[in-house]
């Protein structure tokens, strides 16, 4: 039962968001210069708030895709899929740690429950239930509540989002998606055409979704500048790391074999994306007990 829990609420997913919420929260501490043992209760409140919200994000998604994910052959295990668990209890699990979740980040902070909820809305309703099967752009909207989690450990420290730097992170967030699942979309490529699912190369070609892979590469690489103000070393790592993907994809394009130029790019963007928050959190916690 644990096992089958777990893969209904895409714990990979909540683990990789919560460090996206912690880079978040992490620069609200350094930005703000408040102490990490002060603000205690609602960093734990905020943690497991977005695990739960995050986790719901995952079951509500399971339960509406299973017609799609019995069809492509990464999701056909799913217990969603499989029958291990049923409709009654997915919705159970989703509803009761979505409530759950959106209360303890309200204890946390109103505006943390706010963006919980913001991006729970926009993954499950805009994304799954509308875009996903019914356009190109399903990632680009989708990418919009993944660009929350910054937000989200933000708000847990403050309620002023006038600070250039976090909207850095989200703009980081926002871009970094389009060539991260553009990878699976190339890798998966026949999967996703079965399932009738209008990625981009699917519809489009892959030639396009290179060329736009590409075109936000290089809008990664202008959005570094936005970390200047947290610190030029930082904004210095972001240009770098963007700047080496690009030039990665372009040397390591092949026509011949796309689906291992797509295998490398998915593998490239986990690194580059983990990298730099890893990065950016060490910064802003050493920089906040320096000050």
């Amino acid at each position: 039962m644990p096992a089958i829990f777990f893969a209904t609420i895409k714990t990979g997913i909540i683990k990789s968001n919560l460090i996206a919420m912690f880079a978040g929260l992490s620069m609200a501490l350094y930005i703000f210069n408040v102490s990490f043992i002060d603000h205690i209760g609602a960093i734990i409140l905020a943690f497991v708030g977005s695990s739960l919200v995050i986790g719901s994000a995952g079951a509500f998604n399971n339960l509406y895709d299973r017609d799609i994910d019995a069809i492509m052959e990464r999701t056909k295990t799913r217990p969603t899929v499989t029958g291990k668990m049923d409709t009654r209890t997915g919705l159970t699990i989703g509803i009761t740690m979505s409530i759950s979740g959106v209360i303890l980040l309200y204890l946390s902070s109103p505006l943390a429950a706010f963006f919980g909820f913001l991006g729970l809305f926009l993954y499950v309703v805009p994304y799954t239930m509308w875009t996903k099967r019914r356009t190109i752009y399903n990632t680009e909207v989708g990418s919009v509540s993944g660009a929350v989690p910054p937000l989200i450990g933000w708000a847990a420290i403050s309620s002023d989002l006038g600070h250039f730097e976090i909207w850095a992170l989200v703009a980081t967030m926002l871009i970094w998606q389009m060539p991260h699942f553009y990878a699976i979309a190339i890798r998966r490529f026949d999967e996703y055409k079965a399932a009738e699912v209008p990625m981009l190369p699917v519809v489009k070609g892959i030639k396009r979704t290179y060329v736009q892979s590409n075109f936000y590469l290089v809008l990664l690489i202008v959005s570094s500048v936005m970390f200047w103000p947290l610190s030029p070393y930082i904004a210095g790592v972001a240009f770098l790391l963007s700047l080496f993907w690009l030039v990665f994809s372009v040397r390591s394009y092949r026509k011949d074999d796309i689906k291992d130029w797509a295998k490398k790019m998915f593998i490239f963007s986990l690194n580059h994306i983990t990298l730099l928050f890893l990065i950016i959190i060490a910064y802003s916690l050493i920089a906040q007990l320096l000050k």
